[in-house]
């Protein structure tokens, strides 16, 4: 059922240029910066004005310039296709007979689309190293009033990074899926998934309604970038615990969801 679920889904067209669209994103940033190498990325502060210094200030920066929205939606993409795309073609009844146990069917769906989200996190780590690389070279990781950090710190503070955005994305990627079980269409649940990103995104920028967006997991998605600033990282503790509750409570939607009612129907 994984490999089912993972070659009818991830080698899809849609998938694909999906895929293409958060790698090139660090590749254009990287050829528009690319007359600053070694140098501030204009007024521009933190891992932005950082930036052209080295592969890794480019890799993170982007990360942080893709993971509020673009990052997000390619996310919940894929979640939603995995989790509806046998209903939507009229097949789900036919998966039961085979038979497949709801129980297996999730679990392979559930596996499906936590490959899918690490995917969409390591294109763009990868892009955004290589274009870094060609473009900018490797070189000492560099912070805004602060002292370069050593090799050594710099992967394992980028280590850590990237494994805390991606269990922010799985916790999108879990609501996303339970929106795309649940709703009758996919597109429904996709749309579904980027306007609870939109207005989850709105929510943080208002203070008045700050008791409510920081319920939301999409509150906490950034707080890594405090691993490069001279101020140092908050929030992370608190923002793992939130992702993982998220995670928790979606999947156990998702199992209610099957067992209670057919959603081929």
């Amino acid at each position: 059922m994984l490999r089912f679920e993972l070659t009818t889904q991830l080698m899809r067209l849609r998938t694909l240029i999906a895929l293409a669209c958060l790698a090139g994103a660090p590749v254009a940033a990287g050829l528009a910066l690319a007359p600053s190498a070694g140098h501030r990325n204009g007024a521009e502060s933190g891992l932005f004005g950082a930036s052209p210094y080295s592969a890794l200030n480019h890799t993170m920066a982007s990360l942080q310039f893709i993971g509020p929205l673009l990052l997000p939606i390619v996310v919940a993409l894929l979640a939603t296709t995995i989790a509806s795309a046998d209903r939507d073609w009229g097949v789900r009844r036919y998966l039961y007979v085979a038979p497949v146990t709801r129980a297996r069917l999730l679990a392979a769906k559930l596996a499906a689309t936590a490959v899918a989200t690490f995917a969409a996190v390591l294109c763009v780590v990868a892009t955004g190293l290589v274009a870094g690389l060609v473009i900018f070279g490797w070189h000492p990781f560099h912070i805004l009033g602060a002292a370069d950090l050593t090799t050594a710190t710099a992967i394992g503070r980028t280590l850590l990074a990237v494994g805390y955005l991606a269990l922010c994305m799985l916790a999108m990627a879990a609501l996303a899926f339970t929106l795309g079980l649940l709703l009758p269409r996919g597109a429904e649940a996709l749309a579904g998934a980027v306007a609870l990103v939109v207005v989850a995104s709105i929510l943080n920028g208002q203070r008045v309604l700050h008791p409510l967006a920081v319920v939301l997991p999409t509150h906490y998605w950034q707080n890594w970038v405090g691993l490069f600033d001279p101020a140092g990282a908050t929030g992370m503790f608190v923002g793992t615990v939130n992702q993982l509750a998220t995670i928790a409570v979606s999947v156990a939607c998702c199992g209610v969801i099957l067992w209670r009612r057919d959603p081929a129907a």
